[in-house]
């Protein structure tokens, strides 16, 4: 339920915003104002805080017009999937994030893996494409989720290479493989999509997974 209630204020929200931006007359406009209130006072109840935060945090970002484009990577070594141990509420993920502007998917998927895993390694195959309305997130934003499996060159015993260290990587707390039948407590989200990794890595598709 309180998943469906972020949804239903999200899509207030990009409702809203593009109200705001191309309303012809100042009455239309002040009622989409007031639709963009109404989803932040839904998000500030639920999260027992300021409606005037999650008010300016709208007015501060009035492009959020659609689903945001995430990105990240699945690194399989001798049947083991990297993850790294999140900073924020010590749970296991795959190395990811929103994409950049200015980049690629592919070239958001590898940095993202050199900030969060210290890892070097290069976009291969693009293996689904989730949404987070069916595919859990942590966002209270609507997302989209690339999936793309990375080739690297690292040890699996030595999964962060010596040119970076885990002290400097502040999102990081720890890096290391995953065998598919020993996985740690996992991220919200990565519980369902990192088994789904491992399935679309074995399979030889002619196209990505993606949600119907």
């Amino acid at each position: 339920m309180r998943e469906e209630l972020y949804q239903i204020a999200d899509e207030l929200r990009a409702i809203a915003n593009a109200g705001v931006q191309w309303a012809e007359n100042g009455y239309d406009k002040e009622n989409y104002e007031k639709v963009l209130k109404a989803s932040a006072r839904l998000v500030a109840v639920m999260e027992n805080c300021s409606e005037d935060g999650i008010y300016q945090q709208y007015m501060d970002n009035l492009a959020h017009l659609s689903p945001i484009l995430c990105v990240e990577a699945a690194v399989f070594r001798n049947g083991k999937i990297l993850l790294i141990r999140r900073s924020d509420d010590l749970t296991w993920a795959m190395p990811g994030g929103l994409l950049e502007v200015g980049e690629s998917p592919a070239q958001g998927v590898e940095r993202e893996l050199w900030e969060e895993a210290g890892v070097r390694g290069k976009a291969v195959r693009l293996l689904g494409l989730y949404d987070s309305r069916i595919w859990p997130a942590k966002s209270r934003m609507q997302l989209c989720i690339a999936q793309f499996m990375v080739q690297t060159d690292v040890d699996p015993h030595l999964p962060v290479p010596t040119e970076n260290s885990l002290s400097s990587l502040t999102e990081t707390l720890d890096v290391d493989f995953f065998a598919e039948d020993h996985l740690p407590e996992m991220h919200i989200g990565h519980d369902r999509r990192v088994p789904m990794a491992f399935r679309l890595s074995r399979e030889e598709l002619d196209v990505p997974f993606f949600d119907s």
